[in-house]
């Protein structure tokens, strides 16, 4: 479907709803959507505030879902407009062959005027199902491949509908999946929730400017008649308290400092400390999601015994599971599979990565290679080089000693064999594990095969 096509269908929907065709601002939000344009860079581009525009595309994306009958946002938008137009032609096609059989039909019986006969009336081209009104997922992501979370999908799903917990974090290192198992947990319970909100933080916007976002949406979306919007906006928390919300909050990790230990606010971000401190502690029915690389590093402050902050650090992919993206990538005749997964330790994005290089040179590829070794293609440097970029210089001391070593090492002989003083060793061990660049057995650390090799390379 071409954007013209797109609009003009979006008009013609907008214009069966209203009785008014889409303005300028209109066009020019749906024009950024269908090229993948963020709502920030549409705002840039017709110099209208950020707020301006999400409050535009929300409507239309209200008004284009109870038209057709789905959950319409700026994610699926472009596919949504597809479903309808094969959905009328088909229709179309329905009533043309309906119209004729009952013309015929007409002539046979010689009746000579059938203005008041039963023709087939028209149908609808979408479902009359309800939508839920107060969904903004235009940030979130497409589920795209999905690969067997199911004990992770259970966990979470406990904790948010079972427990009622208010907040909750899931961390991992990059591309281990945890964006596209909460993309995957939000399709399965948004409809427990009044509200259900998406925010990527990788603009790294203020907390003012979060809330003002947040407000904004519902402000908006509150009765026209009701008191409140007669009353100067809620705090962002109000709104948390009056009705039952979900609220995802993805890439978290810019919110904190690059060379510091794991989870430190930058500079001028501590406001969202104590925004997650009362998501915590005040009486609500909402729960917030945070994902990142990284926990804040003050969650663990606001643990105790009776009501701790459920953390749920991804790990790899099951051996099954991650034979099933190998399948995927066409490779299907590898007999060292089982070792490759072990070496990119189930990590979908860096199994892809490897994969793809296989493919393009062979199977035979891996037979060829002694049985140690490690590709790194170049993309996953790259992706390897983000998260070392956030280290502290602890952290790199450390990580270079333990890469050092071809075996596990123990707390005893990292004390032994480091000017680093004890309590700076502990926490240094601590970010890593929080950041999982290392791995902790009893009380053995060491350094996964990737990175260990990515270090050797890099040094």
């Amino acid at each position: 479907m071409s954007l013209e096509e797109a609009l003009k269908m979006a008009d013609k929907i907008v214009f069966e709803k209203t009785g008014q065709h889409l303005d300028d601002l209109q066009k020019a939000v749906l024009q950024g959507t269908l090229k993948r344009k963020r709502y920030r860079q549409i705002a840039e581009d017709f110099d209208y505030s950020e707020s301006c525009i999400r409050g535009v595309g929300a409507e239309l994306w209200k008004i284009i879902s109870e038209e057709l009958g789905e959950d319409v946002n700026k994610s699926n938008f472009r596919s949504a407009m597809e479903r309808w137009q094969s959905l009328n032609n088909s229709n179309f096609a329905q009533e043309v062959v309906a119209i004729s059989s009952f013309n015929i039909c007409e002539k046979e019986r010689h009746s000579p005027d059938i203005s008041n006969s039963h023709q087939p009336k028209q149908q609808k081209s979408h479902p009359t199902q309800p939508t839920t009104p107060h969904q903004d997922l235009d940030e979130m992501p497409e589920l795209g491949d999905f690969y067997n979370r199911t004990t992770e999908l259970e966990t979470l799903t406990t904790w948010i509908l079972q427990q009622h917990c208010h907040l909750i974090a899931l961390t991992g290192i990059i591309g281990i999946g945890k964006t596209t198992l909460a993309v995957k947990l939000v399709h399965q319970i948004k409809d427990n929730f009044d509200y259900v909100i998406w925010r990527s933080l990788e603009t790294s916007p203020t907390f003012a400017e979060f809330q003002a976002d947040l407000v904004q949406f519902f402000s908006q979306s509150e009765p026209q008649n009701s008191l409140e919007n007669t009353q100067k906006s809620l705090p962002l928390i109000k709104y948390l308290q009056k009705h039952p919300c979900l609220v995802i909050l993805d890439d978290i990790h810019h919110l904190f400092s690059s060379g510091e230990f794991a989870g430190k606010y930058k500079p001028g971000y501590e406001e969202y400390d104590s925004f997650f401190k009362q998501i915590e502690k005040l009486s609500h029915e909402s729960c917030l999601l945070l994902i990142g690389w990284e926990e804040p590093i003050k969650l663990a402050q606001l643990k105790s015994k009776k009501t701790p902050i459920p953390i749920l650090q991804l790990t790899g992919l099951d051996i099954t599971s991650a034979k099933e993206i190998l399948r995927d990538y066409g490779l299907t005749e590898i007999e060292k599979w089982e070792r490759l997964i072990h070496h990119y330790q189930g990590n979908p994005l860096w199994l892809k990565s490897v994969a793809t290089q296989i493919q393009e040179f062979g199977e035979n590829l891996i037979e060829l290679l002694p049985d140690n070794t490690i590709l790194l293609p170049e993309d996953l440097k790259d992706t390897l080089q983000q998260q070392s970029d956030r280290l502290s210089k602890t952290e790199k001391q450390i990580l270079k000693l333990l890469v050092m070593k071809n075996q596990p090492v123990s707390l005893a002989q990292l004390l032994e064999t480091t000017q680093t003083s004890p309590s700076d060793l502990l926490n240094t061990l601590q970010s890593l594990c929080r950041r999982s660049l290392i791995e902790k057995q009893e009380n053995l650390y060491s350094v996964p095969s990737v990175l260990r090799e990515y270090y050797i390379e890099s040094d």
